[in-house]
């Protein structure tokens, strides 16, 4: 950085305003004399002005008198690839105010272990760099404030809340697969709302959408969160909530790890969807939703199906119905024509065939059955006929012999005890007699008839 000194006579500023020119002035006019320059600002006129190198100059000049000092923030950003120079953006702990840091070599192997978020205090000095009058503030100590940081407190927040289970699994709501209306929480005319609305209408145009403008960032921003949040849930259009928000610094986010927000985010009954800063930022909203979008622009295409995939799936599914229909058809076909040609319908008779086998073949085994039952029946019965015409008392008869009986068909075997008069009846082998006894012979035991012959 070159220097220049107004005050020393005959010197400086003339070399250093004249080399100035020589390098950047826009005409060959040669710089006036330092003399002829005014002395103050406020002798500077319109005719008499102060060239850009001379303002540059004064600003470096007056900040160099400035001392060194101690500076608290946190990093917002923080640069150290390089080993000769590195830069940090420092961000107040309390108000959207930043200021740039650099340091060389010594400054670098210190601050190489931060990270983004980290509350630090800075040693350095301010200064002006002449070139482009620009202001940096150029250090050569950093150290940690402590654990108190925001990063710790959120952890500690983070622990807390899983430790309830506002942050398990088994509570997440599946989102819905063709919602029909959507409810966005975003700030007002922010880039987010045009990217979710704009991507869901190219993929899913029949959707409709309630829309909570809210402040982002800020003490104004969980409160109002929480109270979009309930609203929308409590709206029974509403399929699906999306809390979108463009990206930021870390302090540009903190409100959506914001207990109240995370809470309610928990205990909404409809699922909802986080589209919080870029992919590489994270909230604790992040856990407390049922689905991490990593920007507004991939929650619509989570939310949403493509219609275009969507026809695409019909398409294929209607030629794999189709497909199927016409292999079931076919196959049916060559079925029917299998049965058709064979030879049951062709020739209906041979079905019949083995059948009438069957039952011809029945009929002569039993036929041959009877037969031989008929037979062994009639040889039973003509072996009894013999046996019984063997021991009939007609066989008696037939030798001769004859049967005497009483009128009441007993037969006589003896004389006695048959009175005279007893009516007999003399059965022979040929008719029969009827006879009356007339007395009984007690010698011969023999009964003499007195009757007629019937």
């Amino acid at each position: 950085m070159q220097r220049y000194g107004y005050n020393a006579p005959g010197s400086g500023y003339n070399q250093g305003y004249a080399a100035g020119n020589a390098i950047e002035s826009r005409d060959t006019a040669a710089p006036k004399p330092l003399d002829q320059l005014p002395r103050l600002a406020r002798d500077t006129t319109a005719e008499n002005p102060w060239p850009v190198s001379v303002v540059s100059q004064k600003y470096h000049d007056a900040v160099e008198r400035w001392p060194a000092s101690w500076v608290e923030g946190q990093i917002v950003e923080i640069n150290m690839r390089r080993s000769t120079s590195g830069y940090i953006t420092l961000r107040d702990n309390t108000q959207d105010i930043s200021i740039s840091v650099m340091g060389f070599s010594r400054f670098v192997a210190m601050a190489k272990d931060f990270r983004q978020g980290e509350r630090v205090v800075v040693h350095g000095k301010p200064e002006v760099w002449v070139k482009a009058t620009r202001l940096s503030f150029v250090a050569d100590d950093i150290r940690r404030v402590g654990a108190g940081d925001l990063k710790a407190q959120i952890d500690e927040l983070r622990k807390k809340l899983k430790g309830e289970g506002l942050f398990d699994a088994e509570n997440k709501i599946p989102l819905p697969e063709f919602p029909k209306c959507i409810g966005l929480i975003c700030a007002p005319q922010a880039r987010a709302e045009g990217d979710v609305i704009t991507n869901v209408n190219l993929r899913w145009p029949a959707v409709d959408f309630v829309v909570e403008h809210v402040h982002v960032q800020g003490a104004q921003c969980p409160p109002e969160v929480v109270q979009a949040i309930r609203k929308l849930d409590d709206d029974p259009r509403v399929d699906v909530i999306i809390v979108a928000r463009g990206g930021g610094s870390f302090e540009d986010l903190i409100g959506f790890s914001d207990e109240n927000v995370v809470r309610a985010t928990a205990a909404c009954r409809k699922p909802i969807v986080s589209a919080i800063g870029h992919e590489d930022d994270w909230t604790l909203i992040d856990l407390a939703a049922d689905l991490r979008a990593s920007t507004p622009t991939d929650a619509a295409k989570k939310v949403v199906p493509d219609i275009h995939e969507q026809w695409q799936l019909i398409a294929n599914a209607r030629e794999r119905m189709n497909l199927r229909m016409d292999a079931m058809v076919n196959n049916e076909q060559r079925l029917i024509e299998g049965y058709a040609n064979r030879p049951s319908l062709t020739n209906p008779s041979t079905m019949l065939e083995p059948h009438q086998r069957f039952v011809d073949d029945a009929v002569q085994r039993m036929r041959y059955g009877l037969t031989r039952i008929v037979d062994e029946a009639s040889m039973s019965v003509e072996k009894l006929h013999a046996s019984l015409t063997a021991m009939s008392p007609q066989a008696t008869l037939n030798r001769g012999y004859a049967v005497v009986q009483t009128a009441d068909g007993h037969v006589l075997d003896t004389a006695d005890g048959v009175a005279t008069g007893t009516r007999l009846t003399i059965t022979l082998h040929h008719g029969s007699l009827l006879a009356e006894t007339l007395r009984q012979d007690d010698t011969t035991g023999t009964t003499t008839p007195t009757g007629d012959a019937a």
